[in-house]
């Protein structure tokens, strides 16, 4: 038994040896494998050089077309090089002459005129006007009766009393409003109580102040039917209870209605 056992260490001692004699060069696998990146990067380098050259030539080239655009010498060979260059080349400044006779001309026709504010006004103050004119001469066609004048020649009515003044008033409810009238035809605030008045002998202007300016200013308080309710511009006839009988203005008649402004006074006239 001992003298088998130190035979079987030489066997094993050999495939040591034998696995141990294998060439070197068969190892070198793993060294050509570490050299591929190493291409690899020196590959990708070229390739961005390359292209940083290309762009960078483009810009150059970008650069240089408006300078080879406009060169001279090649525009010489161009096809339009006569309208372009040769016009360039001989154009020369150049002076135009207008006599003063022109010049007069285009600044008359030229000229505008405008119709002002003022202007405007006045022709829509002349329209009021033409159309008052018209309305007053049928008015003074559309009453025949007694003219204020007559009635002041012999008054229908001797005997004074507020209360037959408002009476006298109160028939002519209705009565159109005429700017300047005076008479039944049509009256304007002033007109018709001048007209009233008129045929009790009392002579009035035809004005709100004038009228006013000859009564006497008396309260409220005491006002009577047939007194004066006198406002700024407007004028007629205390109706009791607060109401004024008065023309108003254009398009509406005399009528009973109720004051509507608290700057007033009231005139008595008679007294």
């Amino acid at each position: 038994m001992s003298a088998t056992a130190p035979a079987a260490q030489p066997a094993k001692a050999r495939t040591v040896a034998a696995r141990s004699s294998i060439p070197r060069a068969s190892v070198a696998v793993p060294a050509v494998a570490t050299k591929k990146p190493a291409s690899r990067k020196r590959v990708k380098g070229s390739v961005i050089n390359i292209a940083v050259m290309t762009l960078a030539a483009g810009l150059i080239a970008t650069m240089a077309i408006p300078a080879y655009a406009f060169n001279p010498q090649t525009a010489e060979s161009a096809q339009f090089k006569s309208s372009a260059i040769e016009s360039m080349k001989k154009a020369q400044p150049q002076s135009v002459q207008v006599s003063q006779t022109v010049a007069q001309a285009a600044v008359t026709r030229d000229a505008a005129s405008a119709t002002t504010e003022a202007q405007l006004a006045n022709q829509k103050a002349e329209a009021e006007r033409a159309k008052v004119a018209v309305q007053f001469a049928a008015y003074s066609q559309a009453y025949s009766g007694p003219s204020v004048s007559q009635f002041l020649a012999h008054p229908p009515y001797p005997n004074f009393s507020l209360a037959q003044v408002f009476n006298v008033a109160k028939q002519y409810i209705g009565v159109p409003y005429v700017f300047g009238g005076a008479t039944p035809a049509g009256f304007d605030c002033s007109g018709y109580v001048m007209f009233v008045y008129a045929q009790f002998g009392i002579s009035l202007p035809h004005s709100v102040s004038g009228e006013a300016a000859r009564g006497k200013t008396i309260s409220i308080q005491d006002a009577v039917p047939g007194d004066l309710i006198v406002m700024p511009g407007h004028i007629g006839f205390y109706a009791g209870n607060g109401n004024i009988m008065d023309a108003p203005d254009t398009g509406r008649s005399i009528s009973i209605r109720p004051i509507w402004t608290s700057d007033y006074y009231v005139v008595r006239l008679g007294i």
